[in-house]
């Protein structure tokens, strides 16, 4: 049975980041959302931006920017008819590898989860690939061993034929905590709606004001491939 997106994310104050990739509820969209938050200055230092096809993160004021390492990458890349979605540079790694003809899981072969410990946040990252007017996605969880770091866990999860108006929600924490602890178990079923609009500010909204940092959006029509965006910054 499918979740409420909306209650998921009001019931947490620090999901992390997040990646929900679903099929809308008039069955013709390809869905995808992700969202970043931040408990310091320098995670909150952020905006997105369009660049080229995906988008990248940039420090809204780059004079307080401190260490760009996991915070500045582009998060979305597309690659043919592959759209590629994740929380760090292994957007990079996967876009590299499958332009060499890897699979998902073969490229994320060689990336684990962020050097951030006492966290080790995890990369979590996701594939939309469209074709023929079929559409199937899949999304990863690289993470620690329950925190400890001389170990990384691999989970991929593919889905093919998506159901209409059904998606799959991950993101990196259970909640808020220190150290934070990583998400669990499988991605979560939601509800995807028909209209991008709407999505947009349900995610937006739901979202903790405090934490809440910057939000993309896109449907991808699964006929014709055209796509429509929508970015929200809370930094403007």
């Amino acid at each position: 049975m499918s979740l409420s997106l909306e209650q998921e994310l009001k019931g947490n104050a620090y999901p992390g980041r997040g990646i929900v990739i679903g099929r809308s509820a008039d069955n013709a969209k390809a869905v995808t959302a992700y969202f970043i938050m931040g408990r310091s200055q320098n995670s909150r230092n952020r905006v997105f931006v369009e660049d080229g096809e995906g988008i990248r993160t940039q420090a809204f004021d780059p004079s307080k920017l401190e260490d760009p390492s996991l915070i500045i990458y582009a998060p979305v890349r597309v690659l043919g008819n592959r759209t590629i979605v994740t929380n760090g540079d292994q957007t990079d790694t996967i876009y590299d590898g499958m332009d060499k003809e890897l699979t998902f899981e073969q490229s994320l072969r060689c990336r684990e989860f962020e050097p951030d410990g006492p966290n080790y946040t995890p990369r979590i990252s996701g594939v939309m690939h469209i074709e023929g007017g079929a559409f199937d996605y899949s999304m990863s969880i690289l993470k620690s061993n329950n925190g400890n770091p001389e170990c990384c866990n691999r989970y991929t999860f593919s889905y093919d034929r998506p159901v209409a108006g059904e998606g799959h929600f991950i993101h990196t924490y259970m909640h808020d905590g220190n150290p934070l602890p990583s998400f669990a178990g499988e991605p979560k079923l939601v509800e995807i709606p028909d209209d991008i609009d709407e999505f947009t500010d349900l995610v937006w909204t739901s979202l903790n004001e405090d934490n809440k940092v910057s939000l993309f959006v896109r449907f991808i029509d699964i006929a014709t491939g055209k796509y429509e965006t929508r970015i929200v910054n809370k930094n403007k």
